[in-house]
């Protein structure tokens, strides 16, 4: 029974990576294909929105965590930047409209790696456990960039562990947000890749 319950999320995992590689280039349209086959799987479970974290349980004592978090971090990555000089030369108005386009993809990031690998994998492993591998799956998502996979490997991590504690993909999806345009505005294209995976890593 253990094998057969892994089975669904690791196909879903070779799913998008076939699609990250190569089915992206030669079926664009195909993506379509993983939201409905999660979605499928959540109707088979009886899995609520509710359940799945898409509401605002918790909202103030995971936002007082949220906050805390994002302030350490945005201080250590601006002073990153100054230190270093790599600050990104962009208008005020594209970084508000960069984090606004971002908002939409944190939120379907971290509801993959929380709502439905976190998830699939807590109906087989410990807490402990189904963490550390959804952040694995995570960051070998990123592959090749070795950047964002040691990055999102920790990152990930903790994703999970707020995510147990609080239920909430919205605080999340904003944390991953705010954290990938800081990273965008101070971490060089030299080491970052344009944070590009894929192929498009290999893309000067």
């Amino acid at each position: 029974m253990r094998k057969l319950a892994l089975l669904e999320p690791i196909l879903m995992f070779g799913l998008i990576i076939a699609y990250i590689w190569k089915l992206r280039f030669t079926h664009p349209n195909s993506w379509i294909v993983i939201p409905i086959l999660m979605f499928l799987s959540h109707l088979l479970r009886r899995e609520s929105p509710r359940a799945l974290g898409l509401d605002v349980r918790n909202w103030r004592n995971g936002l007082n965590q949220v906050v805390r978090v994002l302030i350490v971090t945005s201080i250590l990555l601006l002073s990153a930047g100054a230190l270093f000089y790599t600050f990104r030369q962009v208008s005020f108005q594209f970084a508000l409209l960069s984090l606004a386009a971002y908002l939409p993809w944190g939120l379907v990031q971290q509801y993959a790696l929380n709502g439905y690998f976190l998830n699939r994998f807590q109906a087989v492993f410990s807490n402990h456990a189904a963490s550390l591998l959804a952040a694995l799956f995570f960051s070998a998502a990123h592959t090749p960039n070795v950047f964002l996979m040691v990055l999102t490997l920790p990152l990930g991590w903790c994703a999970t562990i707020f995510y147990l504690r609080t239920r909430n993909l919205y605080l999340l999806g904003i944390a991953h947000a705010i954290i990938g345009l800081l990273l965008f505005l101070v971490v060089p294209d030299s080491l970052s890749h344009h944070m590009r995976v894929g192929p498009g890593w290999f893309v000067p």
